[in-house]
């Protein structure tokens, strides 16, 4: 499928009267949230931003929460986000009333933390596009987050391709190469296991990179 032929299935899913949600899922490092921004973008163009993007990483626990969990070495993992409080946004979302700006949270790869209402949803918004990796995951409290996407896509990308960037954005947020590497390897590889389990839930696949 082509970038231009995306775009127009995006705009499709928004309908008068309702805010329509757009989930883009895939693996770490596949590629979801340079996709996610491009397609933003692009839809809104020039005029008055009627699309919005809220990333699933802004529902990342504390650090402080993780080491009081023990779960700190596997950050990523699914038991690693607020889940519930995730659905509860995309719930939110979508029964907001006209006037009202809803605040998401965001997170900061510098500080590899969460940032509480850091992502304003305005009322003008009539399309959310949304990206994480478990979108499609039907465990716990994840089970609740499909049902408020009107479609999800699946990102893919080459296997060496997605690995190489991972390490690479690892080493650029302050790992060294070898911590890189291992992390790259040990948490993200499983984490990239399971997400890949979810695919055939999805509306569509992306392979990438895409054609215009």
């Amino acid at each position: 499928m082509t970038f231009d032929a995306l775009l127009k299935r995006a705009a499709g899913l928004a309908r008068p009267g309702r805010r329509a949600i757009l989930g883009i899922a895939g693996s770490p490092g596949a590629g979801k949230t340079t996709l996610a921004e491009r397609v933003v973008r692009e839809l809104n163009g020039d005029g008055p931003p009627w699309v919005a993007q809220v990333p699933m990483d802004g529902f990342h626990l504390a650090d402080a929460e993780l080491d009081r969990l023990g779960r700190r070495h596997r950050k990523g993992a699914p038991d690693t986000f607020d889940a519930a409080g995730y659905a509860a946004l995309l719930r939110r979302l979508r029964t907001e009333e006209d006037d009202e700006t809803v605040y998401a949270p965001g997170f900061e790869r510098v500080l590899e933390q969460p940032l509480a209402g850091a992502l304003p949803v305005p009322p003008t918004a009539r399309l959310v596009v949304t990206e994480g990796n478990y979108l499609l995951l039907e465990t716990g409290a994840w089970s609740r987050v499909r049902p408020h996407l009107d479609e999800v896509w699946f990102c893919e990308v080459d296997e060496a391709e997605r690995v190489r960037r991972l390490v690479a954005r690892h080493e650029e947020f302050g790992k060294d190469h070898a911590r890189a590497v291992a992390w790259v390897r040990g948490p993200d590889q499983r984490n990239a296991d399971l997400v890949a389990t979810t695919r055939y839930r999805a509306d569509v696949v992306v392979a990438l990179p895409l054609r215009a």
